[in-house]
């Protein structure tokens, strides 16, 4: 399909980058280690002990992640961290933490 509008192009292009970010989210792992990811910076080994992924499947998501410029690494030494500098993703991620994660119950006890 040809667009010749400019806002048109524009509009197509934004929702192209949104439907990529989507798609990376709607894969399980992807999306627990974006979860993580969004409370700070981690390393691999952080991130496989808190999400409970092995290191094998994890390494696979993380470079998915890469990939799409999702999260972003810094090396040090021979550890790998990655973060989420993009502020976008960081709202989503919130949103769909209001919306999906349970609220932890107080008690009278």
């Amino acid at each position: 399909m040809t667009v010749n509008n400019p806002l048109q192009q524009a509009m197509r292009e934004a929702a192209e980058g949104a439907a990529d970010v989507l798609r990376a989210l709607a894969n399980d792992d992807r999306l627990l280690l974006m979860c993580q990811l969004s409370q700070g910076e981690a390393s691999v080994g952080q991130l496989e002990e808190a999400v409970g992924i092995r290191q094998p499947t994890l390494s696979q998501q993380l470079g998915v992640m890469r990939r799409l410029n999702l999260v972003q690494t810094r090396r040090e030494g021979k550890q790998i961290f990655y973060r989420i500098e993009d502020k976008r993703i960081l709202t989503l991620l919130h949103t769909l933490y209001t919306l999906y994660c349970p609220k932890p119950e107080i008690t009278g006890d």
